[in-house]
């Protein structure tokens, strides 16, 4: 078993604090961000950055479906780190300034699974997820350039 990481960033034509505003406003904004493979989204303690506890089922696969109960740190102004309590999953979500704009990168981590299986799961789940994080990403960048 080792460790799987899918990785996806984006320049977004918007302030990064307005963009961190974005991100972690998971009451409002978050919902809005969230691409089809995500269901049954809802925030079960705070709403806003550090603190907040959400849980979520994410369709990664046809076949695989991973309930998520995420709580929420903001370890520093401009990251957002949500841990898994069902998995060993791990989400960061970085906001930088980039010129005029920001540079967001999202990067989720976790435990994968041995033998063929997991091979198979540390040869293919990084770029599926990477693929969704984009969606997600292409949504924030809309959100952002409508504020």
């Amino acid at each position: 078993m080792g460790k799987v990481t899918a990785t996806a960033q984006r320049s977004i034509a918007a302030p990064a604090s307005r963009v961190r505003e974005l991100l972690a406003d998971y009451a409002d904004s978050r919902p809005k961000i969230l691409t089809e493979q995500f269901s049954g989204y809802q925030v079960l303690e705070g709403g806003t950055g550090d603190g907040t506890v959400a849980s979520w089922k994410l369709q990664a696969t046809s076949k695989r479906v991973r309930d998520v109960a995420a709580t929420v740190r903001e370890p520093e102004p401009g990251t957002l780190v949500e841990t898994d309590a069902n998995s060993s999953m791990v989400t960061t979500w970085t906001v930088r300034e980039q010129g005029e704009g920001s540079l967001v990168r999202v990067q989720t981590s976790w435990d994968g699974a041995g033998g063929i299986g997991g091979f198979f799961e540390k040869t293919f789940a990084p770029g599926g997820l990477r693929r969704i994080y984009e969606g997600v990403l292409g949504r924030l960048d809309d959100l952002a350039r409508q504020s």
